[in-house]
């Protein structure tokens, strides 16, 4: 009789302990699921941050300055680390801090660089420099064929400074009104347009024939 009273209580105890354990177990269950979840955010913010900060940034196309070839509107990635290594180069398309305002951002077409002596005349663009001592006048072929460049400047560049333009040329508030930009001032280069979607493209400096 008392073994049979001994095998009931080991079965009570037994059966009292069971929904503990299975309470620890799936809040043991609960927790591996937290800590992957937190351990795969942390590695992603650890990615995601870097690229979003220092390597590459969003921007989003305002007004009409560089039509035809960007619109109102349209998501551009900018690429933030190249302009570290190298210059800039002639015809690339760069967002820059707005000389009057560096809160604001335009997008701009470099088109002088440090040492030229550029010269906008008879709706062209000259540019003189160590390479073309004579001048030579850009061929614009990104423009709107019947698009001339109005205004009447002749302006040398000197050390980090650009000359910037937009493709619209009758309706950019740019270099003609604001004059040269710093290095400083450049935000980085147009990579890629990724919307729409229609409109996707990777974006490379020009050749310019000359």
């Amino acid at each position: 009789m008392a073994i049979d009273e001994q095998q009931n209580l080991n079965q009570e105890s037994q059966t009292n302990n069971t929904p503990q354990e299975g309470a620890l177990g799936a809040l043991g269950s609960v927790w591996l699921f937290v800590w992957d979840f937190l351990k795969i955010f942390l590695i992603a913010l650890a990615i995601i941050i870097p690229i979003r900060f220092y390597l590459f940034q969003p921007f989003i196309v305002t007004g009409q300055s560089m039509l035809p070839n960007f619109e109102d509107g349209q998501y551009l990635i900018i690429d933030e680390i190249t302009y570290r290594f190298t210059d800039p180069k002639r015809g690339e398309v760069a967002v820059i801090h707005s000389p009057q305002d560096d809160s604001q951002f335009f997008i701009k077409r470099i088109i002088g660089l440090p040492g030229d002596t550029l010269e906008i005349t008879g709706g062209e663009v000259r540019v003189t420099n160590s390479d073309h001592p004579n001048g030579l006048v850009l061929k614009e072929e990104y423009l709107v064929d019947s698009v001339a460049t109005f205004g009447n400047i002749r302006v040398k560049l000197s050390e980090g400074q650009y000359f910037v333009l937009g493709d619209n040329r009758l309706a950019s508030s740019d270099s003609r009104v604001f004059g040269p930009i710093s290095r400083d001032t450049i935000v980085g280069r147009v990579f890629i347009r990724v919307f729409p979607l229609d409109k996707f493209d990777k974006f490379s400096s020009p050749e310019y024939q000359y």
